[in-house]
Order: structure tokens, then C-alpha cells, then sequence
């Protein structure tokens, strides 16, 4: 799995300065726009400037961006174009390890675009507390779930534009209706306890209680901690059963 990992890590590391500007762009966009644009007419919203309420958000946009992106692009040119996989599963390195380090090199990813824009925001003067270090696990983890996602796409994908229907159906509308730019209180409870199923919603809520140390705002905590976990767990493991297949197939 750590070689699977090490050695996407070396090739992406002659790619370095292009990758990052790919997935940190649009987050930075909107940070911009909205933040700075849209920000200056809208009121306060918890308690926090608008600019203040989406930058949790955005920084975990861009972890799932990224992370989706490498296990959805990146990867279906390793399974499909590259022959990477072929030559991989060749040596002792099973599929389920592979699946793993490809997981594992996904999540990777988006926590480091997601570290970078938490590094930015003072920039924006958006100042995190002591408490967002606990947003590098979170982060990563969300890492994982959007990672396991993009390879379940990858291993049922035909072509490229196949994507388009994994980035239309699923990503946007995580990124519209997860509470990175309204805040979910303002809806209705049913409608409430319905985007708080998806799991970038939980994802934004933690990041942004735990970027401005307002923990006491966070509830239910085990509920929000228990549907990431299932997120993880069956994400994962439904990417290793199906990459499997298609590998054998």
C-alpha cells in the first residue's frame, strides 16, 4: 500500500507547481467572489461575516476536489492509458492493496490543497484558531471518502467523459447544498436533517466549529462523527470490490 502511495507521490512531484493551481483554483475563486464580492451585501451569519462563514467550507471543497479529481482522472489513466495497474499487480502488491495506496495517495492530496488554503486565509484576514489543528485528521479523512468515491466511478468508467456524470451529479451539488454558503439552520428541519445525511455537510459543520474554536456549536457531535465513519468504511470498501472486478475482468 506505502509503495502504491510513494510512488504516485514521486511522479506527482514533477508536476508539482501545475497540480496544485488545477485543484486550488476554483476554491480560491469563490473565496474571492464571494468572499470579497457577494461577502460586503450579505449580514452576518452566526455570528460570523460572510467571508468568515464559506472559508471553513471552501478549504474542505478543495480537499474533496482534489481528492476526487486524482482518483477519478489520475487514476483511470493509470488503470486505462498508462497500464500502471497491470504493471503494478505484476509484483506481490495485491488489488486491495493497490486500491488502498491509491485511496490513501487521493487523500493525501486533498489534505495537502486543503492545508494550503486553511495556510491563505489570513491573507483574506480570516485568522483560524489554535483549534483548526484538529482539522488536519478531518480533513484527511474526508480525504479518504471523496478518494474511495472517485475510484468507484473510476472502476465502472468506460472513458473519460464519464466523469462529467460524477462531477454534474454528485460533486456540484455537494459543493451548492452542504452548507458551505448558507447556513443549513436557515432551512427547514426536515430539509435540514436531510442534507445533513451528505457528507460533506458534516464535514463544513466540524471544519468550521473547529477553525474558529466555537465548539459548543457542534451537535449532535456523535451523529455527525458516526455518519463519516460510515461514509469511510462502505466508500472504501465498495471501491475495493469493484476495482477488483474490473481488474479481473
Amino acid at each position: 500500500m506505502f509503495r502504491v502511495w510513494y510512488r504516485n507521490f514521486k511522479v506527482w512531484l514533477k508536476h508539482l507547481q501545475a497540480s496544485l493551481i488545477g485543484n486550488l483554483g476554483q476554491p480560491f475563486l469563490f473565496l474571492l467572489a464571494f468572499g470579497f464580492g457577494l461577502g460586503k451585501s450579505v449580514p452576518e451569519i452566526e455570528g460570523m461575516s460572510y467571508l468568515q462563514f464559506i472559508a471553513p467550507g471552501l478549504v474542505a471543497s478543495a480537499v474533496m476536489y482534489s481528492a476526487a479529481f486524482e482518483a477519478t482522472y489520475g487514476s483511470y489513466t493509470r488503470l486505462s492509458t498508462q497500464g500502471t495497474f497491470e504493471a503494478i499487480l505484476i509484483t506481490p502488491i495485491t488489488v486491495v492493496e493497490l486500491t488502498l495506496g491509491e485511496i490513501l495517495w487521493g487523500a493525501t492530496k486533498g489534505l495537502v490543497a486543503g492545508l494550503i488554503m486553511l495556510a491563505t486565509l489570513p491573507l483574506f484576514g480570516v485568522v483560524p484558531s489554535y483549534w483548526s489543528v484538529l482539522m488536519i485528521p478531518l480533513l484527511f479523512v474526508e480525504g479518504i471518502i471523496f478518494s474511495a468515491f472517485g475510484l468507484i466511478m473510476t472502476a465502472v468508467a468506460t472513458n473519460y467523459d464519464f466523469f462529467n456524470y460524477f462531477t454534474s451529479l454528485v460533486i456540484t451539488p455537494l459543493f451548492l447544498f452542504s452548507g458551505i454558503f448558507f447556513s443549513l439552520k436557515a432551512v427547514t428541519p426536515a430539509l435540514r436533517n436531510g442534507l445533513m445525511l451528505l457528507p460533506l455537510s458534516n464535514i463544513v459543520d466540524l471544519s468550521r466549529m473547529l477553525c474558529y474554536g466555537r465548539l459548543h456549536e457542534i451537535a449532535p457531535l456523535e451523529m455527525e462523527l458516526l455518519i463519516i465513519l460510515v461514509f469511510t468504511i462502505v466508500s472504501g470498501w465498495t471501491a475495493v470490490i469493484l476495482l477488483k472486478r474490473r481488474m479481473i475482468q
